[in-house]
C-alpha cells in the first residue's frame, strides 16, 4: 500500500503542477503564489506599479480589475470552480480558473486562482490570425492520395500565398497525388484570378511528385480542369 511521505508538503505539490497558482483569502487579498506564478508576475507586477511579485502579497484583488464590484459579486456567488479568459493590461491573456475552498463549516475561506495558457497579446493575435487563415482555406483529405480545397470568396495575393504554402506542405508531408480545387464559392473570376491559379499550378509542379491539379467548376466563361486553364 502506497503511503505519502511526510516530507512532501502542499507547497511542493502546488509548485510541481507547472501552472501559475495564487491563493486569496475570503477578503480577496492575495496571500500566496507558487513558483510558476512568481515567474509570471515578475513581468506582470510592474504593469500595476509593483516592483516584484512579492509586493503583491497582501494586495486586494480589486486592484487588478477595472470593475471590482462586478468581480466581487462573481466571487461571492461561487459555489464551484469558474473559468474565464482574461486580458491583463492589454499585454497578456490567460485562461483563469477560480475555485472556492470551503472550511469545515462549509464557508468559503480561500480561493485558488490558476492561470493557464498565458500568452502575450501579440502571440494571441497571431494565433487568431493563423486560425482564421486555416479556416479560410481548409485542406481536406478526401481519399488516400487526394485532398480537396474548397475556395470561398475572393482569392487575393495573401490568400494565394497562404494556399500555396499550406498545400505544398500538405503534399510533401503525405503521399498526395491529386489536389482538387472547388471554385464554386469564388465570387470573382478574371485575368488576375487565372494568374493566381496558374501560379498555384506551377508551384505544385515544382514539388516534383507528379501532382495533378483538377479545377472543379466553371464561371463567367472560364473553364478550369486538369492542369490547364483555357477560355471556354
Amino acid at each position: 500500500m502506497a503511503i505519502m511521505t511526510s516530507d512532501l508538503t502542499m507547497t511542493d505539490a502546488l509548485n510541481s503542477i507547472g501552472e501559475s497558482i495564487l491563493l486569496a483569502d475570503h477578503n480577496y487579498d492575495l496571500v500566496w503564489m507558487n513558483d510558476a506564478a512568481r515567474d509570471l508576475f515578475s513581468d506582470i507586477a510592474p504593469l500595476f506599479g509593483y516592483k516584484s511579485p512579492d509586493d503583491l502579497i497582501g494586495v486586494n484583488m480589486d486592484k487588478f480589475h477595472s470593475y471590482p464590484f462586478k468581480q466581487r459579486g462573481l466571487m461571492e456567488g461561487l459555489s464551484k470552480k469558474h473559468q474565464v479568459r482574461i486580458n491583463i493590461k492589454n499585454r497578456f491573456v490567460a485562461d483563469t480558473v477560480i475555485t472556492p475552498m470551503k472550511n469545515a463549516e462549509g464557508e468559503t475561506s480561500y480561493y485558488t486562482i490558476m492561470l493557464m495558457d498565458v500568452t502575450t497579446k501579440t502571440e494571441e493575435e497571431e494565433r487568431k490570425d493563423h486560425l482564421i487563415e486555416s479556416l479560410s482555406i481548409p485542406i481536406l483529405k478526401v481519399w488516400d492520395h487526394a485532398v480537396a480545397v474548397p475556395l470561398i470568396g475572393d482569392l487575393d495575393e495573401k490568400r494565394v500565398d497562404h494556399l500555396i504554402s499550406s498545400l505544398l506542405k500538405k503534399c510533401t508531408e503525405g503521399d498526395i497525388q491529386y489536389a482538387l480545387l472547388d471554385l464554386s464559392g469564388i465570387h470573382k473570376f478574371n485575368d488576375q484570378f487565372s494568374r493566381h491559379l496558374k501560379q498555384l499550378n506551377q508551384s505544385l509542379q515544382l514539388v516534383g511528385k507528379g501532382l495533378n491539379v483538377s479545377w472543379l467548376g466553371s464561371h463567367q466563361g472560364w473553364l478550369f480542369r486538369f492542369n490547364t486553364l483555357t477560355k471556354a
